[in-house]
Order: structure tokens, then C-alpha cells, then sequence
């Protein structure tokens, strides 16, 4: 945990997203950084109140709150933040059933991941800091056929049937999250002309004034034109946002002097570089590769959270 630590109760870090927007990469990355054993990774998912078969039957989405259990999940968020332990329901993805449930208790960071964590102003307030994730649409979908076939026991023509059936319910619940994050994090093929791998995808992040954002100004001045570009604009709602870009195609070198920049805006938590797997992804072919944009939005947002366990706070 990050040196002179104020915070007393768990800090709590919410990632959303339409299915398959790369919630549950995000997560996992932030935990290395900040060690597995002090990291609580909840997913939402756990909280579906049908299985796949009845959901199926009854021809509704698990993207409608009406089929989640949203105010038990209130209750156990509430009590991870005061530090008390929950009995999680647990939805397993690989058959789409709903199995025993798992004791869990309080860690020093928890990261809360799914569909419908903002759901409702009680769900909101237990956040420390909340992210939302909106990839292209070809590119989540390309993302959700490969996973939803090797690990979730679907067909290619299921998925794909599956993605029209939500198209729906996510215009109308999960895309509305997105005016509830602090941070909007988007990654796109930066040349739509060409097929770009997962370690050369772009990431842009629309940065609210919501949370004490760092200062950029070392970073911009080592990326320059190349890797990495900074400016104020107008968010889709009219409200004034910086939006920063980090390019896929940023080499080597220039990401580590950017990373090690990022790491000094935190001395509290430079104990935890030793341990940390940045950027890690598996790509087309299963292969695990390193994406350095992926790298740099997990430490952007794990800068967040160690600032928030020193009880740093937009005044």
C-alpha cells in the first residue's frame, strides 16, 4: 500500500462498460500493480438474477437492471466500504449458471467491474474513482466474438445474434453510465484503413475535472508529437474536458520515459513498481503481447487510487 496512507476504509475503483470493452483487462493489470493480495476484483456479473438459459427463455438481457440484483449489490458495496465482509453470488460465465456463493472479505483496494455499477445514485457513491470504457463498436465486437467463443462456450453465429439482441438495453442502461465516470477511456485503431494489432491500438482518455488529474506537462514535453498530445475540448455533453491521446505506435524507449514520469507523480507507491505487470494483453493468435497505451491508462488510473488512499480530494 501506498506510504502514509490517511484513508482508513477500502478504497473502491469502478470500471464500466458495454460487454466486452476490456473491463476486466483494466482490472486485472491495476491489481499487479498494487498486489494481488490487497486487491479485491468484484465483478457485477455475480449479481444477474437468471441464469443464461432463462434469460434465453424469457427473451430479456442481463444489461436490464430489472434482472439484476442492483439493491443487494448496494448493500455489499456499502459494507466492503466500511470494511465488512460479503457473502458474493457468483454467475459462471463458462455455462452461464448461477453456482454457490463465495465469502469475501474487505481488502485494502477493490475494484468493482460490469455492466450496471452506476446504475443508481447509491451505487455511485461508493466509488472512489469511476471509469468508464467505450471501444469502437467494430472493435468490442471483434473483442467479445473471440472471448464469448474460447471461454464462454458460445458459437460465432451466437455471439453475433447475441450482440443485435443487447443493442437495445445498452442505449438505453449502459451507454447513460458513461456521464457518471471521471474518466472516459476509449481505444481505437488509430488507421481505420489497416488491421492494427492489440498492442498497437490507440487510447484516448477524456479526463473530468471530477478528480485531481495530474500534471501532464513532464509527459507532454518527452512525448511531444510522438506517442502522445494533450488539449482542452468539449466533451459530448458541451462540458469543457481534457482529452489526452497515447498512440499505439509510441516505440519503446519513449514509452518507458514516459512510464517512469508516471511513476514519479507517485512516490508514495514507487515500492510497488518491483512487482508491477503493465500492459499485458492476449492478442489474435493467444499470444500475450505488451501494449504500452493499456500500459499507461493502468497507471493513470492506479495514480488515482493511491492518491485517493492519501485522502486527495477535488476541493
Amino acid at each position: 500500500m501506498p506510504h502514509n496512507r490517511t484513508l482508513s476504509r477500502p478504497v473502491i475503483l469502478g470500471i464500466v462498460g458495454d460487454s466486452a470493452s476490456g473491463k476486466t483487462t483494466l482490472a486485472s493489470g491495476i491489481a499487479t500493480i498494487l498486489g494481488t493480495d490487497r486487491v479485491t476484483v468484484l465483478c457485477t456479473d455475480d449479481y444477474h438474477s437468471l441464469n443464461r438459459t432463462e434469460r434465453f427463455k424469457t427473451g430479456v438481457t442481463p444489461l436490464d437492471p430489472t434482472y439484476n440484483f442492483i439493491d443487494i449489490l448496494e448493500q455489499h458495496l456499502r459494507l466492503l466500504r466500511d470494511g465488512l465482509p460479503i457473502l458474493k453470488p457468483v454467475y459462471e460465465h463458462r455455462h452461464g449458471t448461477l453456482t454457490r456463493p463465495v465469502y469475501v472479505p474487505p481488502t485494502e483496494y477493490i475494484i468493482v467491474e460490469g455492466l450496471l455499477a452506476y446504475h443508481t445514485r447509491a451505487l455511485r457513491d461508493c466509488f472512489d474513482v469511476k471509469i468508464f470504457l467505450e471501444p469502437g463498436d467494430s472493435l468490442r465486437c471483434s473483442w467479445k466474438i473471440r472471448r464469448d467463443c474460447a471461454e464462454r462456450g458460445y458459437t460465432q453465429e451466437q455471439v453475433e445474434t447475441e450482440l443485435q439482441r443487447r443493442q437495445h438495453d445498452a442505449g438505453l442502461y449502459i451507454h447513460p453510465q458513461r456521464t457518471f465516470a471521471d474518466i472516459v477511456i476509449r481505444f481505437f485503431n488509430p488507421d481505420p484503413e489497416k488491421e492494427v494489432d492489440a498492442a498497437h491500438l490507440s487510447v484516448r482518455h477524456t479526463l473530468r475535472p471530477t478528480l485531481p488529474h495530474p500534471d501532464m506537462t513532464p509527459i507532454l514535453d518527452v512525448g511531444g508529437r510522438a506517442g502522445y498530445r494533450l488539449q482542452l475540448a468539449r466533451d459530448v455533453d458541451g462540458k469543457p474536458v481534457d482529452i489526452l491521446d497515447i498512440m499505439g505506435d509510441i516505440d519503446d524507449r519513449r514509452a518507458r520515459t514516459v512510464e517512469d514520469l508516471f511513476w514519479s507523480l507517485i512516490p508514495e507507491a514507487h515500492h510497488m513498481r518491483d512487482h508491477a505487470q503493465l500492459g499485458r494483453v492476449i492478442d489474435e493468435r493467444n499470444q500475450a503481447i505488451i501494449s504500452h497505451p493499456l500500459a499507461l491508462s493502468q497507471l493513470l488510473v492506479t495514480y488515482h487510487l493511491v492518491k485517493a488512499a492519501l485522502g486527495h480530494t477535488v476541493v
